[in-house]
């Protein structure tokens, strides 16, 4: 069985994936979990004030942009 994060570490992932401009996956693999889990909270915690309406906004926007490598 994984490891159980708290509540707030949830929501830190959250906010760090959505706001750092970094990709989920470098996210999910800084943190030490995977996509799949990130993919998750990230839509548990859609409809809650964890990220705020421009934040939310400006990383839709980065989703759609294409990446230059």
């Amino acid at each position: 069985m994984g490891l159980k994060r708290t509540d707030e570490f949830r929501r830190d992932a959250v906010r760090i994936a959505l706001t750092s401009g970094l990709t989920r996956k470098q996210v999910a693999d800084d943190l030490g979990f995977g996509m799949p889990t990130l993919n998750k909270w990230i839509m548990a915690y859609q409809d809650t004030n964890v990220v705020s309406k421009e934040d939310l906004d400006l990383a839709q926007e980065n989703e759609r942009l294409p990446r230059k490598i």
